[in-house]
């Protein structure tokens, strides 16, 4: 009987929720008990503006609602076998990282201007509405675009080259232009709306994530509250990838350290606070007759490895 009292708990049967609060728990993607289970007390209190001490007690009877404990070894590959790998368009590309970019984790890819960072996105932004047993996800996609770099007459191309409909795979899509930082991360936050409307989103693309928060915040005295903000922008894009087990593919600027002398001075922008938050890291540059080289930086139990791929017509291609 109790397990059944327990399905049965709702948002407003949490302490201090009436209807009115909870329209703006719901309202501000709160609609869980795991979402509100996970929310900061700072969170609550900014969107219903109850005190800090109703908050705490929201949250704790939250969790004291669900079933938070450890899982063991076996639940956890099951839940790994929910993951989907998304490939590239390159054999090469897609076996340094494991068989392709994995739902349920942010990829992030920095380098230098002409690398192949956004052709790459466009290439995933068709192979991810693929099959599953062709590589795809059978699924939609996001694109926040805040360098003004999308280009859907690209992904008619790609789609054609991979047998699809060129058409339906713009139906598929779904781009927006973000104008600065506050609006690139209110976007993220309208994504959860799409996919409770029924868009089976499985791939989130930002391009770049850095670029509004590089220009917005000049100089060493706004480092910290910059820092913040990406830190607050990259958990709600892991939160979207846990929740509803989506690719995130986030591209990154790059900067050149002036205090190295020998190797490449390439480094990427937005400090420890973003490259920990990434779950896989590659750094892309020019190679050689056209070519671009990929380096996995980091990865979780993926050792540094190198491919090289080339940029053609037909999108992403192993070199021959």
């Amino acid at each position: 009987m109790a397990k059944k009292d327990e399905k049965e708990f709702t948002i407003t049967d949490l302490p201090g929720v009436g209807a009115a609060t909870a329209e703006k728990l719901i309202t501000g993607g709160f609609d869980t008990m795991l979402s509100i289970a996970v929310a900061s007390p700072g969170e609550v209190v900014t969107l219903t503006g109850v005190t800090e001490a109703a908050a705490r007690k929201i949250i704790s009877t939250a969790r004291e609602k669900l079933d938070m404990g450890f899982e063991s070894g076996e639940e956890l590959l099951k839940k790994r076998g929910m993951v989907v790998k998304i490939t590239t368009g390159s054999k090469n590309l897609d076996n340094i990282i494991g068989g392709g970019v994995e739902t349920g984790a942010v990829t992030e890819v920095y380098g230098s201007y002409g690398s192949g960072k956004t052709s790459l996105a466009h290439q995933l932004a068709v192979t991810v509405q693929l099959p599953k047993e062709q590589g795809g996800a059978g699924g939609a996609i996001v694109w926040i675009d805040s360098e003004g770099t999308l280009r859907p007459e690209f992904i008619q191309k790609l789609a054609i080259a991979k047998g699809l409909d060129p058409e339906q795979a713009l139906k598929n899509f779904r781009g927006v232009r973000a104008f600065n930082s506050d609006h690139q991360m209110l976007l993220v936050d309208k994504i959860e709306e799409l996919i409770k409307q029924g868009l089976n989103v499985k791939l989130v693309i930002v391009d770049s994530l850095t670029s509004h928060f590089r220009s917005e915040y000049v100089g060493r005295g706004t480092l910290a509250d910059r820092q913040q903000k990406i830190n607050k922008h990259i958990h709600a894009l892991l939160k979207l990838a846990n929740t509803y087990n989506i690719a995130i593919y986030i591209t990154n600027q790059v900067m050149a350290k002036p205090d190295v002398f020998f190797g490449d001075p390439t480094e990427a922008i937005g400090g420890h606070v973003l490259h920990h938050a990434s779950t896989y890291r590659l750094y892309l540059r020019r190679g050689k007759k056209g070519t671009r080289v990929a380096k996995l930086v980091d990865a979780p139990a993926l050792p540094e490895a190198e491919a090289i791929f080339i940029v053609t017509d037909e999108g992403i291609k192993d070199v021959e």
